[in-house]
């Protein structure tokens, strides 16, 4: 997804003050939710269930039996309300950043693993191996070359996903949402998302917004965080953190991951919520939200002002439900 929709959440949990701006008034934001369209978890849910009928008929077509996979819907789609209940120092004392589970969170999400059933394991089960390859490609594709993976891992930005080569569930994924994917590849538009995707980091480069950064780094360094520059390096150091962790998990002989150590989580949980916790209130006593939000918006609108014929051609021709 274009980083111009990350613009709405450079403020994101954590970040303190209330202010009269809020997310909803960004001046892209009538852009992007009309291409992107704005779901909510019934929304979401309901497209799941049409996605998979299609795929149902069109494994069928292809010679497959296919269940449509009712449990495939259970994403969770955040609402304005779960925004506001992170951006609480009650929230983020308990916490942090959200990025690191609790004990009782990882066995909850384990539980609700385990009762997961897939209504087309005793069909594959029956299938041959070279059957079984056969169904899988006609389901989701060929996947990617060795190369692609290669610049995947490598994170060069060259691989780009096709839907058109995607199986099944490509093509049951565009019917239902695809617009905003046929106009990211449109070369009609490639120009328009590049200064978009430019348009982020300019937001973080303004001068309100670095001086905002100076004075909240001078807040974290009383609070005995001196190595964090900006906020956004405060999130970006647990992420890392928590990266790190999992690429040091160890497997079992049969390969199955061995359960990370509880103390070790539980020491990083703990850093990730004093460190999200420092963040929360010197964001908020700056009231960064506001001002990063009031820097933000002003470049939006400028953007828009600029880039008006052309955003309007983009929504004339791939706004959902057009």
């Amino acid at each position: 997804m274009i980083s111009m929709l990350a613009l709405s959440g450079c403020a994101a949990a954590g970040s303190g003050g209330g202010g009269e701006l809020s997310y909803e008034d960004s001046p892209l934001g009538m852009y992007t939710t009309a291409l992107y369209g704005d779901i909510d978890q019934e929304k979401f849910e309901a497209q799941q269930a049409e996605v998979e009928e299609l795929v149902a008929a069109c494994m069928k077509e292809e010679g497959f039996e296919y269940l449509p996979n009712t449990q495939n819907g259970g994403g969770v789609v955040m609402s304005s309300d779960d925004m506001e209940d992170r951006e609480t120092e009650e929230w983020v004392a308990s916490n942090g950043y959200g990025m690191i589970q609790s004990a009782e969170q990882m066995a909850e999400q384990q539980a609700q693993s385990e009762e997961f059933v897939d209504p087309n394991a005793e069909y594959t089960a029956s299938l041959s191996e070279s059957e079984q390859a056969a169904f899988y490609e006609t389901l989701y594709g060929p996947g990617p070359s060795e190369e692609e993976m290669e610049a995947m891992e490598a994170g060069d930005g060259s691989y780009e996903y096709n839907w058109e080569t995607a199986g099944c569930q490509g093509a049951a994924q565009n019917e239902v949402q695809g617009g905003a994917q046929d106009a990211y590849n449109d070369p009609k538009f490639a120009g328009l998302f590049e200064k978009m995707n430019e348009l982020y980091t300019k937001a973080m480069e303004q001068p309100a917004v670095k001086e905002l950064d100076a004075k909240w780094a001078d807040c974290m360094a009383d609070a005995g965080y001196s190595e964090f520059t900006s906020k956004s390096e405060a999130m970006m150091s647990i992420s890392d953190a928590q990266n790190e962790f999992y690429e040091n998990q160890e497997f079992d002989e049969t390969g199955v991951p061995i359960a990370p150590d509880e103390a070790a989580m539980e020491e990083l949980r703990q850093k990730e919520i004093d460190v999200a916790l420092a963040d929360f209130r010197c964001s908020e006593k700056l009231d960064y939200m506001q001002k990063s939000l009031e820097a933000q918006f002003a470049l939006e609108t400028q953007f828009v002002e600029d880039n008006k014929s052309e955003l309007d051609a983009l929504l004339a021709e791939y706004a959902t439900g057009k």
